[in-house]
């Protein structure tokens, strides 16, 4: 055996950090934590490698979405930063992510902006 790769010399695949599962997957979200958790949750016996970076990246992908649609609606109420007001207007107003999160109440979020038209005044027909 003369050794060449093999081990951790100058060089070659064992030099270097570790690579995390999240920095292989380019996700942000922690792929080992999501797999442990599905491992701890007995969902069922076995959890394959790709199943935690499966559940990372939708995580990642709905949070991304709903903190877009939250920054907009802060920015349209000229603030800087997001309230879970600002959550709340995101998510009623987007058809798919209130059907998502149609049972889901968020803390100090408050209601959507709505006055039923049968308690709005009558329109007088004065000029009829």
């Amino acid at each position: 055996m003369s050794g060449k790769g093999k081990g951790k010399g100058k060089g070659g695949r064992g030099s270097g950090k570790s690579v995390s599962s999240s920095a292989k997957a380019g996700l942000q979200f922690p792929v080992g934590r999501m797999r442990s958790y599905l491992r701890k949750g007995m969902y069922c016996k076995r959890v394959g490698m790709g199943a935690g970076v499966y559940v990372a990246s939708v995580l990642e992908y709905l949070c991304a979405e709903v903190l877009e649609l939250a920054g907009n609606a802060a920015r349209d109420n000229k603030k800087t930063r997001i309230s879970p007001r600002h959550i709340t207007l995101a998510i009623k107003n987007d058809e798919e992510l209130n059907k998502l999160l149609g049972g889901v109440t968020i803390a100090s979020g408050g209601v959507l902006p709505n006055i039923h038209a049968v308690l709005l005044p009558k329109k007088s027909g004065k000029g009829n």
